[in-house]
């Protein structure tokens, strides 16, 4: 049924104040056409290949800007930082960049140990993590990598 015809018979049934259940169902069937329609599409995140993240060193108070290609660790004071995957949205959706990454702390002459293994957020990095007392590291954006490079 056309939309002009649906409110042709609601306006029938206002008007007229005939056939009460018809009226109901009339307006029910207009409101699920209207919900249906609503319904925002997301487009997929876009995978790109290197992760942009900083890293805070407590002790000296100083702010690094690391880039991470997938799948190399990158070595932050005694952390090896490896990016997974790096994910961002569209330009037409809420930014946001995701990045699953691993952590491990390497010291000389001791084992590694793994302190962080996930999901990452750029719009919150409280969410999810990593636990130091020297290091801080978060993600900032995600960077498609161009091939002139």
């Amino acid at each position: 049924m056309f939309r002009h015809e649906q409110f042709g018979r609601l306006y029938g049934c206002v008007v007229r104040l005939k056939k009460p259940l018809f009226c109901i169902l009339t307006l029910m069937s207009m409101a699920a056409g209207m919900m249906v329609g609503s319904v925002p599409f997301t487009a997929p995140a876009i995978a790109r290949q290197d992760a942009i993240l900083q890293g805070l060193n407590k002790i000296t108070a100083r702010v690094f800007t690391i880039e991470a290609p997938i799948d190399q660790a990158v070595r932050f004071g005694t952390l090896d930082i490896t990016v997974k995957r790096c994910t961002k949205r569209p330009p037409e959706e809420t930014p946001e960049s995701t990045v699953y990454i691993e952590i491990r702390e390497r010291r000389p002459g001791e084992r590694s140990v793994d302190l962080f293994s996930g999901w990452m957020f750029a719009s919150s990095p409280a969410v999810s993590s990593m636990e130091h007392p020297v290091y801080d590291v978060w993600v900032i954006d995600c960077k498609k990598v161009s091939s002139s490079d």
